[in-house]
């Protein structure tokens, strides 16, 4: 870390975690400068059919900033609140309602750290003089002098690992990024926190995705759409079920894809001796593909915009243990390089040893040997 000068930009978020992260580094005699992004505004659609008036629970709030600011000043620290607001919707919020209307579930957070937040904090922090940032995520780096790349690696913690958000990192961007919650378990880090006399000690975790209220899809997409002049495209079709032999039944008929998600079973407006969960959205014909829970089960699945971390692109198949949700438990799988899909960018597949349940379009899937990330891209 030589190379680098003594100023270490702290992301504030105003939660627990990064106000730990404040105060330890700021104990151990670093310079700091607590950075905050404001992404949304959280009153932007209040009022609207379905979208609550108040923003508790949520990350990026009003009370956040507040909070982060809180702690900057208990530190003595030079604290900075940007306004990325502008780019958070053309990068995060707009991709996520087109994929949504396609009939895909993308993750907004992977999406937020890829693509905006560490790419504007460190930008921000080198226009004020820090070459690195550190954040409240857990998750571990270090440079492996053999392989001459950065690593990153599931934390002390796992209850708490956040790598799967993470593996679209660059080598970088985790060259300068500091996980100082890494070796820590959640308990100790509030007892620090406390230590420190921070008053958010005790602060409960935000559970919610910042620009989506209520933790309603549809109510967002309707409410946003509207906002912005647009309607909200009709894509009602027919609820089926597929024969043996590829021939399918209609069963109902529905208000719009964008109502629905793989794996889900609430809502689909069928009376049906045996639970029936989607198993599959088209969204050119617009029919969703209804079944019974084990038709959810698969062993294979594609995935592209692929980012490698640990290692370089295999050229050969390689073991890893694939996430394909944030709560999933990684399993074991055979992964190798198919060369350009559709949309020119590298594809791979994935076979797993055991089916996997709800294998799911627009999230992520996130390749781990050990507890190393290897890469990751998003299942197509």
């Amino acid at each position: 870390m030589s190379d680098f000068n003594e100023t270490v930009a702290v992301a504030m978020s105003g939660g627990v975690d990064s106000s730990a992260v404040a105060a330890l580094l700021h104990a151990q005699g670093l310079s700091l400068v607590g950075l905050t992004l404001q992404l949304w505004n959280q009153r932007r659609l209040a009022g609207k059919p379905g979208i609550p008036e108040t923003s508790q629970g949520r990350c990026c709030s009003i009370d956040d900033v507040y909070d982060a600011r809180r702690v900057a000043e208990h530190l003595g620290i030079p604290y900075y609140l940007i306004n990325a607001q502008d780019r958070f919707e053309a990068e995060v919020v707009r991709p996520f309602v087109s994929e949504y209307l396609a009939g895909r579930t993308p993750i907004p957070c992977t999406l937020c750290n890829n693509h905006l937040k560490f790419d504007q904090l460190l930008l921000t922090a080198r226009q004020i003089g820090a070459d690195r940032i550190a954040t409240g995520h857990y998750a571990r780096n270090h440079f492996e002098e053999g392989r001459q790349r950065w690593v990153l690696s599931r934390p002390a913690d796992r209850s708490k690992d956040q790598t799967y958000f993470l593996f679209g990192l660059t080598q970088e961007q985790l060259s300068r990024t500091l996980f100082p919650l890494g070796e820590m378990q959640k308990p100790a880090v509030r007892e620090m926190a406390a230590d420190h006399g921070l008053a958010l000690a005790q602060k409960p975790d935000s559970q919610e995705i910042c620009f989506i209220p209520g933790g309603s899809y549809s109510d967002f997409l309707k409410a946003y759409l509207d906002e912005q002049g647009e309607a909200l495209p009709d894509s009602s079709g027919e609820l089926v079920t597929a024969g043996p032999n590829g021939e399918t039944a209609v069963v109902g008929r529905h208000g719009g894809i964008h109502s629905f998600t793989v794996g889900q079973r609430k809502g689909l407006g069928l009376s049906s001796p045996d639970p029936l969960y989607v198993l599959k959205i088209h969204p050119d014909s617009h029919a969703v593909e209804v079944g019974p829970d084990t038709a959810l089960l698969s062993r294979t699945l594609i995935a592209d915009r692929l980012n490698w971390v640990s290692i370089p692109e295999p050229d050969a198949p390689i073991r890893v243990d694939i996430k394909i949700r944030h709560r999933h438990e990684p399993a074991p799988a055979t992964l190798r390089v198919l060369g350009p899909g559709p949309n020119g960018d590298t594809q791979i597949e994935a076979t797993f040893d055991e089916p996997q349940r709800a294998i799911t379009p627009g999230q992520s899937a996130v390749f781990y040997q050990g507890d190393e990330v290897a890469g990751g891209g998003w299942i197509v």
